[in-house]
């Protein structure tokens, strides 16, 4: 599930950028997925001055995730990302599995050295995409968002929801090929999500609930999915979630 980098650069515009492009996509999205979006925080965004998480993920594997061996193999990325400057600072590990940090200018990556750029900043992409799945529907313009009606989700043992999918084009996009399928409640907050990769790589099906839902600032934040990735059990989970907000110094922790 790691994004593309040749079209992500839509994450170093301004809020103010964002909200137009929202705007000017909004005629073809969905309501159903346009009420999703304003749930989770698509209109406040532009308040956005900072974001605070550790992105943590236990997924199957031996020695490298989704090597078919058995096991679980446990990573953990914490991230500061200014959406309006591009500023984003990370600590984790290094290809080695060394202890790193960084900080870094996403508009400056040509300027950065090979672990920022082949793996720092993709595992950036790849995880702000988690935290903010419902706001890249209306922002990604290579997403295609339909509303399939309701639909029975994979993890539920009784009931429906609505079923809005964001399925990429197989050229470009975050994911290119690749489809979310997103099952919405009647309150707009997602329920359920599956992910069906486009390519070869593994893993090819991945299906999560979305749960343990906070407030950080005017954003819904899901922090636990939990299920299973290629029928192997799979936990992704988000922690020390928080914002900083216009006009205040202050970061507001996600409850």
């Amino acid at each position: 599930m790691k994004l593309k980098k040749s079209a992500i650069r839509i994450l170093a515009l301004t809020g103010v950028a964002l909200g137009v492009a929202a705007t000017a996509r909004a005629g073809d999205i969905p309501p159903a997925a346009q009420e999703m979006a304003k749930t989770f925080g698509l209109d406040s965004w532009g308040q956005i001055e900072g974001l605070r998480y550790t992105w943590n993920a236990e997924v199957p594997g031996a020695v490298k995730p989704f090597d078919g061996g058995s096991g679980t193999i446990t990573i953990s990325h914490k991230w500061e990302w200014d959406p309006k400057t591009g500023t984003i600072s990370y600590e984790g590990k290094d290809m080695n599995g060394q202890p790193l940090k960084v900080t870094y200018q996403s508009a400056e990556l040509s300027n950065q050295s090979d672990v920022v750029k082949n793996l720092v900043d993709p595992a950036f992409f790849n995880d702000q995409y988690w935290l903010l799945i419902p706001l890249h529907a209306i922002w990604d313009t290579s997403a295609k968002v339909t509303d399939e009606g309701m639909q029975k989700p994979t993890l539920a043992k009784e009931g429906s929801a609505d079923l809005i999918t964001v399925k990429y084009s197989g050229a470009d996009g975050y994911t290119p090929g690749d489809t979310w399928d997103l099952y919405v409640d009647a309150d707009h907050r997602i329920q359920e999500m599956d992910y069906h990769r486009g390519g070869p790589k593994k893993p090819s099906l991945v299906i999560v609930s979305w749960e343990g839902y906070k407030k950080a600032g005017p954003l819904l934040i899901s922090t636990e999915h939990k299920g299973t990735a290629d029928g192997a059990p799979f936990h992704l989970f988000f922690t020390d979630v928080s914002v900083k907000v216009t006009g205040s110094d202050n970061w507001i922790n996600a409850e």
